[in-house]
């Protein structure tokens, strides 16, 4: 069964939210631990385009924003799930979620 790291950048105000959706949705388990993540607070710039609804910021002006990269993991079934629970709490237009392949010998 393939794993997957799971990368997520949100607002620092919904980190916990994604985090529960996370765990909700059966990823971050390691073992016989569950609700696994790390958080990282970095800086998020973007630049809202005509048509767009920002959470953030205005159309046309470039933002920068403190946001936080949530990693965690889950099995490659469990994909599909997390990523709709994910969307389900983050408040990004646009949310942005890679999966990595893990490569794990």
């Amino acid at each position: 069964m393939a794993r997957l790291k799971i990368e997520v950048s949100v607002p620092e105000s919904h980190a916990e939210r994604v985090i529960d959706a996370l765990h909700a949705a059966g990823a971050g388990r390691v073992g016989e631990y569950a609700r696994c993540a790390s958080v990282w607070r970095v800086t998020g710039t973007w630049l809202s385009l005509p048509g767009s609804h920002p959470y953030d910021g205005e159309v046309g002006a470039v933002q920068h924003g403190k946001e936080c990269r949530i990693e965690s993991v889950c099995h490659e079934e469990q994909a599909r799930a997390v990523q709709e629970a994910v969307l389900k709490v983050h408040p990004y237009e646009e949310a942005v979620i890679h999966f990595v392949p893990l490569y794990e010998p």
